[in-house]
């Protein structure tokens, strides 16, 4: 078997879970913005504003929990089970703590919502549900400890399966809670918020379960010295995971500020832009499947030593991203013109995200690839740069080229898009850059050490 394709089977394997319980997490997101929608256009651009706000937040603590996998996988590809330990025990610790401080961080946006010069109407209805879901965020937390220290140790699955079973829970309970179906009261977007809340402790109980009291992932819970703090480790995750917690937020505050400038032109233009970006998406949420099964292969092959197979298992990862997103544009632009009715009847909508749609066709690509490129690099461990790679593509190309072209400009919402775009464009050629960089000179150390 050709080296190549053994890494794309091997990393196809630890890939498609992942991809799978990414794509079941967006679906909800779909199934939430579709049934929000139905109830108005006004519920829908709260929803928006809520989730831009909230996500600013979520991400960062999801970032922190992205450094569990590298440390894991390269303690595995080591062979060092007390590390093994040792990480789940402090990553437990860590998300539990972020947990609450984050609950406490969006309360504060929650209650001062007006700081962002919002339609009132969409301000009022944004607010009962923002404090609903921020209720989900310590559970959340949980959830991701257990869920990236099995990442870690190259199992997939089991989140997977966890994450689609409650998904689908989710769904249905949205049904019951949006629409007030059998005897419930319809509580809308409210209830688009609870139906979240029940899903996410139930998906954290779960993937719980299932470490502690399970093989082959009981042993390192058992193993555990719980009055045994070891601040080294401590500083490790966070060493990787602040940076990579700033990373995610740099790029989604990017789009939360593009869903605020929307808001700004008409609730009609966020609630497109709410749209389009679901749509879009869900195959950003398949590709950081991809970047996380690439996280886990380099950082298995950095544990090893083996720098020609970790560089073939990042370009692997790469390549495999483009031809996703690639069938990915195709199929966004073929259903431009249909796809946003699923959400709305609201012609002037459907057209607004008809128009986005077009510029996300042109972005997948660029979107793809530089999620990748981040999730390569964590796997090497190296964060520093990267964080300000995505600081400077977001934040000094992205949004202010969005908010020249579409709201000094004429081009409305979609100059908004426009920004973004270039912002992805510049992250991804950057963060290849220095992966392919990074490695060269790794591999050229590794031999002289030799």
């Amino acid at each position: 078997m050709k080296r190549n394709t053994w890494h794309r089977i091997k990393t196809w394997r630890l890939a498609y879970p992942v991809m799978l319980s990414q794509f079941g997490q967006i679906m909800v997101a779909t199934a939430d913005s579709i049934m929000v929608g139905r109830v108005g256009t006004i519920p829908l651009a709260a929803s928006t504003l809520a989730n831009s706000i909230f996500l600013i937040v979520f991400v960062f603590g999801i970032g922190i929990s992205y450094a569990v996998s590298p440390l894991v996988a390269n303690a595995d590809g080591e062979k060092n089970a007390q590390r093994i330990s040792s990480l789940l025990k402090h990553a437990v610790y860590i998300n539990a703590a972020l947990g609450l401080v984050l609950t406490g961080i969006v309360l504060i946006f929650n209650f001062n919502l007006h700081w962002f010069d919002q339609d009132i109407r969409v301000e009022k209805s944004a607010i009962s549900y923002m404090f609903i879901i921020n209720m989900s965020l310590l559970p959340t937390m949980l959830f991701f400890a257990f869920k990236q220290f099995a990442e870690g140790l190259s199992s997939t699955k089991p989140a997977m399966i966890i994450t689609l079973v409650t998904n689908a829970l989710n769904i249905f309970l949205n049904y019951l809670l949006i629409y007030g179906k059998f005897g419930l009261p319809a509580m809308g977007l409210d209830g688009a918020g609870y139906a979240t809340l029940i899903a996410r402790v139930l998906m954290m109980a779960g993937i719980a379960w299932l470490v502690i009291a399970n093989n082959p992932f009981r042993k390192y819970w058992k193993a555990i010295k719980w009055k045994r703090i070891q601040w080294e480790t401590f500083n490790r995750i966070l060493k990787i995971g602040v940076p990579s917690g700033m990373q995610m937020v740099f790029e989604v505050g990017a789009f939360a500020g593009a869903a605020v400038m929307a808001g700004w032109i008409s609730p009609q233009a966020q609630a497109a832009h709410n749209i389009a970006i679901n749509l879009a998406s869900i195959s950003y949420m398949v590709a950081t499947g991809l970047a996380a099964a690439t996280t886990v292969r380099v950082g298995n092959q950095l544990g090893r030593r083996d720098i020609q197979s970790l560089r073939t298992a990042g370009f692997t990862g790469i390549k495999m991203v483009i031809w996703i997103m690639l069938i990915a544009g195709v199929l966004l632009f073929a259903g431009k013109d249909l796809l946003p009715k699923l959400y709305v009847t609201d012609e002037s909508v459907i057209q607004i995200a008809s128009s986005l749609l077009i510029v996300a066709v042109f972005f997948q690509l660029s979107d793809g690839i530089q999620v990748i490129g981040l999730g390569a690099l964590r796997g090497l461990e190296d964060v520093k740069i990267p964080t300000f790679i995505t600081l400077i593509a977001y934040w000094v190309f992205g949004l202010p080229v969005g908010y020249l072209a579409g709201i000094v400009g004429p081009f409305g919402v979609d100059g908004i898009w426009y920004g973004l775009a270039s912002g992805l464009t510049v992250s991804a050629i950057l963060l290849i850059w220095r992966f392919n960089n990074v490695t060269k000179k790794l591999r050229k150390r590794v031999r002289l050490n030799a």
